[in-house]
């Protein structure tokens, strides 16, 4: 019989944990500014869009 991975067990428990935060932070962060940019994760980037076609109008 195997004897139990306590180490990976623990890190596994310390994963769900940040990840249950960080969650909630986002959905904080959300409830604080419900007028942002529509996008509540905060991945948007305001210049994305611009960078693309900057580049292609310099060819």
């Amino acid at each position: 019989m195997a004897k139990p991975n306590y180490q990976f067990e623990k890190r596994q428990r310390e994963l769900e944990k940040k990840r249950k935060k960080e969650e909630k932070r986002q959905l904080a962060q959300a409830a604080k500014n419900p007028a942002g940019d529509g996008d509540a994760d905060g991945t948007a980037q305001p210049g994305a869009e611009s960078d693309d076609a900057g580049t292609t109008a310099g060819s």
